[in-house]
């Protein structure tokens, strides 16, 4: 984590930081922390579990407590929600309602891939409608080549495929005007850091090839302009 934020407080970028109320409990200095160095909390649920794996009432009570330890936490309740293992699917109509009965703006759950999401599904963001308003969707980035969409914007395909592949991605998402989303997780900064015995598939899911993302997120930070999620949401509901 301290080497992400020093990261982005080197080329003065604010990002969004997707946090489970259980981790945001059991380590109290990581809120704060981030939320002082200017970047937006938004929810990753509770307790990590799938969304398949809860009910409405449960759904929404993971939201209610990660949204009370991370306002408690930074002062500023979170408007963004992405779930676990992109769990949410777009049949999901109930999700959305609770989000937005809940106060939040965007999802950033609807993977356009195959196996974990919709290979077929919307690259760029696009309005959920809900019993009583609407919610943003904003997909993670992929790259469309005829075999199928490929996991460039984050996990082992953003450590995985060529630098060049990804900017020209990022370059053809902002000129289709949209935003080019994309995440890694803190253990992708620590070659030497632990690693849990996983099936193999599974393995190279989570670690992949390459034994950190530092090198191209600094490549990246220094050839783009970024901001927060929320941001994004705002400027567009503004224009």
């Amino acid at each position: 984590m301290e080497r992400i934020l020093g990261l982005l407080a080197e080329f003065e970028v604010a990002a969004t930081f997707f946090m489970l109320g259980s981790l945001a409990e059991d380590d109290p200095a990581l809120v704060p922390m981030i939320a002082e160095a200017g970047h937006e909390i938004a929810s990753h649920g509770y307790s990590h579990r799938l969304l398949t794996r809860l009910g409405p009432d449960e759904f929404r009570r993971e939201l209610q407590l990660t949204g009370d330890v991370i306002e408690r936490q930074s002062g500023k309740r979170p408007v963004g929600f992405r779930a676990p293992q992109w769990s949410l699917k777009m049949n999901d109509s109930w999700a959305f309602d609770i989000l937005h009965e809940e106060g939040y703006l965007y999802d950033s759950s609807l993977n356009p891939l195959p196996l974990v999401g919709n290979g077929s599904g919307p690259l760029y963001p696009f309005r959920i409608r809900t019993g009583k308003g609407d919610v943003l969707e904003i997909p993670p980035m992929v790259t469309a080549t005829p075999a199928g969409n490929l996991p460039t914007g984050g996990g082992w395909g953003f450590r995985f495929f060529p630098l060049g592949m990804i900017r020209s991605t990022i370059r053809r998402h902002n000129l289709s005007g949209a935003a080019a989303i994309l995440y890694l997780h803190p253990r992708e900064m620590e070659k030497d850091g632990p690693r849990l015995p996983l099936p193999p598939l599974r393995k190279f899911a989570a670690y992949g090839t390459r034994a950190e993302a530092g090198g191209r997120l600094r490549n990246l930070l220094g050839n783009f302009r970024f901001q927060t999620m929320e941001q994004l949401v705002t400027s567009w509901q503004s224009a």
